[in-house]
């Protein structure tokens, strides 16, 4: 077998990181002691600038917590801040027919609709997650509820609060399969039940035959549901390299845990050619959009640098490397890490800017907020700590 400890020497950077800086910050910040849940509108320097709760933050911070609990330390602070954002979440995220809410405000009344599939996704891994920490059979029961709201939601994912019309072509999107694949994995660990491997599987395949571009050499984010693609348009032209990024190790993973070598190789030389495509060779960093023919894109944000991303590409990186032994991967890890850390980090207040423009300069200061929480970020931290300690596979999440 190959000798994959190259980037072994890391370690220490990723660990202290997690532990002494991300934890901390959050952990001193975040917790809403007074009603329950979390904030995650949190300043450069942690202070809370809005007390809007999104359900999708709320449930990833819940994983999270749970995450570290079952993986890096059994502290009992962590689970009890778990059991504080669950029994909050159950007891306010949910409307009449069992779909939770997009966002609560600070004291629980619903702030927006459930028109976003991904608060079902993240109630199913925080609940998981939860379940494996504190055996509580009701979060089991929570966890594949969800899972079931989830998949539901296949065909019409955000349900009558979708703008789209019948003139408007029907597409298949990549993050609902990418995150089904994911659930898969959360639900089989958390819960140790195999049943769920082939829907992982299938799920797997999905990805990799119709959202692969072969002519193009890259993962399409939306393609038609006869997995053809659409280049007549720009949501068909549209390309999401996090997204394509973080699915192929979310599919490495499978692979692995599969046996299933041809998998690995497959999803790690998609990843080669999304990092190929994806970087700015002028001014360094991944962007954040692409439009696969170069044509004007209609996110004004496309050409912006965005921390979840480059945590993903950290993450792929080092699991390509320590699975298939190429050093090209250890290279483009290297390559991730100087310039990201370089970038992100503030050595002032401590954890990641989420906002770089095109040049890599801070375009927002802001640690938090309606998109990034305790997460993408500690997430990248803990698997690359794993992954240097030999300890990841195997382990939930």
């Amino acid at each position: 077998m190959n000798d994959t400890s190259r980037l072994d020497h890391y370690l220490p950077v990723y660990s202290n990181a997690l532990i002494d800086d991300c934890i901390p910050f959050w952990l001193n910040n975040c917790p809403d002691t007074e009603y329950g849940g979390y904030f995650t509108c949190l300043d450069r320097d942690g202070s809370v600038y809005d007390t809007e709760k999104f359900m999708w933050l709320q449930w990833r911070v819940v994983w999270m917590l749970c995450e570290l609990y079952n993986t890096l330390e059994p502290n009992p602070e962590w689970l009890e801040l778990a059991k504080n954002g669950y029994d909050f979440l159950l007891a306010n995220g949910k409307d009449d027919l069992g779909r939770y809410y997009f966002a609560i405000n600070r004291e629980g009344k619903p702030t927006m609709a459930p028109y976003s599939v991904f608060s079902e996704c993240f109630a199913v891994m925080g609940c998981a997650a939860y379940y494996k920490a504190s055996g509580d059979e009701a979060a089991k029961a929570e966890a594949l509820r969800a899972f079931e709201n989830y998949v539901s939601r296949e065909s019409r994912p955000k349900g009558e609060w979708t703008k789209e019309m019948s003139g408007k072509p029907a597409m298949k999107s990549l993050g609902f399969y990418m995150m089904r694949a994911n659930l898969s994995v959360v639900l089989e660990e958390c819960l140790g039940d195999t049943s769920f491997r082939d829907d992982l599987m299938k799920t797997v395949e999905t990805v990799l035959n119709d959202f692969w571009n072969t002519e193009q050499s890259v993962i399409f984010e939306n393609v038609k549901l006869d997995g053809s693609f659409a280049l007549d348009s720009m949501t068909g032209r549209h390309l999401n390299p996090g997204h394509a990024i973080e699915a192929m190790w979310f599919i490495m993973n499978a692979g692995h845990k599969a046996g299933r070598q041809d998998i690995i190789d497959k999803a790690a030389n998609v990843l080669l050619s999304e990092l190929e495509f994806g970087w700015d060779r002028e001014f360094g960093g991944i962007y954040y959009f692409m439009d696969v023919l170069g044509k004007p894109h209609v996110e004004l944000q496309a050409n912006m640098k965005l921390w979840w991303v480059h945590n993903e590409a950290i993450v792929a990186t080092l699991m390509a490397y320590k699975l298939t032994g190429r050093s090209e991967f250890a290279d483009w890890f290297e390559l991730l890490h100087e310039w990201s850390w370089s970038h992100f980090a503030d050595a002032e207040y401590g954890e990641w800017y989420g906002y770089l423009d095109r040049y890599g300069r801070v375009a927002n200061f802001l640690k938090g907020g309606k998109w990034k929480g305790f997460f993408h970020h500690p997430r990248m931290l803990l698997v690359c700590k794993q992954l240097m300690e030999g300890t990841f596979f195997g382990s939930a999440g």
